[in-house]
């Protein structure tokens, strides 16, 4: 079993509640528009780390975040994405892909909107974090943690930064 941190969209602001909230996971994952490097290089820093670039993000982020990732963890397909859409509407760039070979577990960010959704067509649960950072239209700042557990995904919590 793995715990996971989930967060996105921090617009370079790292809150210091975030390592508090993850002190208990085994890993952090970021779904992309981290700001700048320093935000990775703490995350890395922390805990084991899995990001992907997001649209604001520079060559920095970009040379060491994918814009896609897809791996599996505790036997769960999990893919990673920042504009990934949700289901009903996903983005053109993995709308293809994933009609064809679905993930169990699919994470995007971008929207600023925390959302957990189940896509019962193609099986999946759809998770996007909100927003962690201060720079942006939303009024609750976001994190989810979670447990990856023989290829069941348990314990999801919504965490609201103060």
């Amino acid at each position: 079993m793995k715990k996971i941190g989930l967060l996105s969209d921090t617009h370079s602001f790292l809150d210091d509640a975030v390592f508090r909230h993850f002190e208990a996971c085994d890993e952090l994952w970021h779904a992309g528009d981290f700001g700048n490097i320093t935000v990775v290089e703490q995350l890395q820093a922390f805990k084991p780390f899995r990001g992907v670039y997001g649209n604001i993000d520079g060559k920095d982020v970009r040379l060491c975040c994918p814009e896609h990732l897809r791996f599996s963890c505790e036997g769960v397909d999990v893919w990673m994405t920042h504009i990934g859409g949700y289901p009903g509407r996903y983005a053109a760039q993995v709308k293809p892909e994933i009609h064809v070979n679905p993930p169990k577990l699919f994470i995007c960010g971008h929207s600023h909107i925390l959302k957990v959704q189940f896509d019962p067509k193609l099986n999946l649960l759809h998770l996007n974090p909100g927003a962690a950072g201060k720079q942006g239209w939303h009024k609750v700042r976001t994190l989810m943690r979670f447990d990856l557990n023989l290829g069941k995904i348990e314990n999801l919590e919504i965490i609201e930064l103060l």
